[in-house]
């Protein structure tokens, strides 16, 4: 099989030049401040991308993807950050999306792919609960079966884009209350159907990226499983796994040129000329290195050995440690100017350090806390004994 890769430019300086030359040309153009025609905005870009052969790096061609190989993902994910143009939306294509390559059917695969990643289609992840966060495995959303079709019910929290999901990938037991990981089905449920309510969520920036679920006696088809039933939890580490691998390489380049960015706003300030602002920029500087090494070596467990592996739960803690401490910097930079939101007309940059410094209080508990891969790194790195509390791996 043809895949992408082979019809695009034959050196990697040329596939460099040809992303740089596509990406400002066909630029979307400044992100919309109305939410809804922000979604639009970016759905309109992920057409672009697809329909032009240039979405899903990682993705077989034949759900669109341009099956890339190790080094010229990397040069994508640099070209894509440099670029500032909008990624995926939602969670679906990073989460959901590796998970039904892995685990889904053919039919299922080709009904659901390549809708999710033209944008035409968006996925939202519904995982926790307000009693299984960290613990998971406790989770008590019920599926009960009946005939063709799963009865379900429940209520998830800290939902990212749920409420402009028009499918939501979710965890379900199927099994005895007390089966823990052992009772766990992933199941696709239609957002839209009868019996799901989402409601937002304000955060601590003011706005709402989250959202809380709540299922009433929704009906899902049994084809609408991915994987056996009682056995979802080996695809809830897969679909973790790439969620914190998902886009490793994207954040390193982006926050490069964020780091750049604050590094030129200190020298705007005059704040270079004090040795121990320097001294924090080099160690910012440091990080960012390690941060896209970091990422290479998931990016080539994957595509070695299929599975991001636990270098994932590393980059997850190096990135939320990394972008909390970059922005309470940024923000004793600015000094009371760095109190200022974007609603005022004195904000620096308009507020975008405080908010970054707001929204990134909750990097060490999203997508997995840090307690949480400090056990993963613990037992599958350094070899520990397995903590008994967890499920077995």
């Amino acid at each position: 099989m043809t895949t992408q890769h082979e019809t695009l430019p034959a050196t990697d300086e040329e596939f460099r030049a040809h992303l740089r030359e596509f990406f400002t040309t066909r630029h979307p153009g400044r992100r919309p401040k109305d939410p809804a025609e922000r979604v639009a905005w970016q759905r309109a870009w992920n057409a672009t991308l697809f329909d032009a052969g240039l979405a899903g790096p990682a993705w077989p061609a034949e759900y669109g993807g341009m099956d890339l190989p190790f080094d010229r993902q990397v040069i994508y994910q640099e070209e894509f950050a440099r670029a500032r143009v909008p990624g995926p939306v939602a969670t679906g294509v990073g989460i959901a999306g590796p998970t039904i390559i892995t685990y889904g059917t053919e039919e299922q695969k080709q009904r659901w792919l390549p809708a999710m990643l033209r944008g035409d289609k968006v996925w939202a992840q519904a995982y926790s609960e307000p009693g299984a966060g960290s613990d998971l495995q406790a989770l008590r959303t019920t599926a009960r079966r009946e005939g063709d079709e799963y009865v379900v019910n429940g209520q998830k929290v800290w939902n990212s884009s749920a409420d402009i999901a028009d499918i939501l990938f979710t965890l379900v037991r199927t099994g005895a209350p007390e089966s823990r990981q052992r009772g766990i089905s992933y199941l696709i449920i239609d957002a839209h159907a009868p019996g799901v309510q989402v409601r937002p969520l304000r955060d601590l920036t003011g706005g709402h990226d989250f959202c809380e679920i709540f299922f009433d006696e929704v009906r899902v088809p049994v084809t609408d499983r991915v994987g056996e039933e009682n056995e979802g939890w080996k695809l809830v580490r897969t679909s973790l796994g790439h969620e914190r691998a998902a886009g490793a390489m994207n954040q390193a380049s982006m926050y490069r040129r964020v780091l750049d960015e604050l590094i030129q706003l200190a020298r705007e300030r005059g704040a270079t000329a004090d040795p121990l602002v320097r001294d924090r920029l080099a160690d910012f500087d440091i990080r960012v290195r390690i941060m896209r090494y970091n990422a290479m070596r998931i990016i080539d467990s994957i595509l070695t050995a299929g599975q991001p592996g636990p270098a994932s739960s590393v980059s997850r803690i190096l990135i939320s440690r990394f972008e909390q401490d970059l922005h309470e910097f940024a923000v004793e930079l600015l000094g009371p100017a760095g109190l200022l939101t974007r609603d005022s007309a004195d904000a620096v940059q308009r507020g975008r350090w405080l908010y970054g410094f707001l929204r990134t209080r909750a990097s060490t508990i999203g997508a997995g806390t840090v307690e949480i891969q400090r056990n993963t790194i613990a037992e599958q790195v350094l070899g520990l004994p397995h903590d008994p509390a967890m499920p077995a791996r």
